[in-house]
């Protein structure tokens, strides 16, 4: 589905991020994952070459909240593959500290890397996929952003955010020829899903319409259709993959 295309993956170390990483390469994709550390960024290629040494992929650990860092390793990946065909901004982290505990301090830096590091990578994707006739941008938003959570309200307001950037360019680099979407999950079996106690998942799996929590490779699937031929015609859309847990 997407062979011969080039694609840059914030976040592409583990859980979702790791699974779109694959299901791109095994649709034919070359990837540049990017990663917050060298050595979570060294043993996801490891695992990655171990289960096809014939996919094309690499991998970077810029510092995304830095904009001159995110340019620089854009940019080399356009020198290094002459093009960038897919971004997806998948880099985040989440949190649930009640309002009377919060900090400047640790919502800036919710802020700072769920939306600013979005931007960041986006501005000189955007520019390479202008110049080369188009490009799709896929964001990772979230659940909350259409539904709020309890508490840590810095999380949230940063998807909601990413909802408007997602929605806002698509209008905007609709005329260049580039796509701009976002996929929502809702509760995943991810590491921070996995760490928590059997009962409280089974908790929050019993008020999911489905009965379960979502697979990473079942969010994935969704990465891979925004961003290949068949959503040829989608655009500013947050597609939801959660159950309707929403509901």
């Amino acid at each position: 589905m997407l062979n011969g295309k080039v694609a840059v993956v914030t976040g592409g170390t583990r859980g979702i991020g790791f699974e779109i990483v694959r299901k791109y390469l095994a649709n034919g994709a070359k990837v540049v994952l990017f990663g917050s550390r060298q050595e979570t960024v060294e043993k996801a290629l490891e695992k990655l070459k171990a289960e096809n040494s014939s996919w094309e992929v690499e991998g970077k650990f810029p510092k995304l909240t830095d904009a001159a860092e995110v340019e620089r390793a854009v940019m080399e990946v356009k020198e290094k593959f002459g093009r960038i065909d897919i971004l997806v901004n998948n880099a985040g982290i989440s949190q649930s500290t009640p309002l009377y505990n919060y900090t400047a301090e640790e919502f800036d830096k919710v802020i700072d890397l769920n939306v600013k590091a979005v931007f960041y990578a986006i501005l000189p994707a955007a520019k390479i996929m202008k110049e080369q006739g188009g490009g799709c941008i896929i964001n990772t938003s979230s659940m909350v952003s259409i539904s709020g959570q309890p508490a840590g309200v810095g999380y949230p307001a940063s998807k909601f955010a990413v909802n408007g950037l997602t929605i806002s360019l698509a209008r905007e680099l609709g005329k260049d020829n580039i796509r701009v979407n976002a996929v929502a999950p809702g509760v995943t079996k991810t590491d921070m899903v996995a760490a928590l106690p059997e009962a409280t998942v089974q908790a929050i799996s019993s008020k999911i319409p489905l009965g379960r929590a979502g697979e990473p490779e079942e969010v994935a699937d969704a990465f891979l259709y925004l961003a290949s031929d068949l959503a040829s015609y989608v655009t500013g859309e947050i597609l939801s993959v959660d159950g309707a847990s929403k509901a």
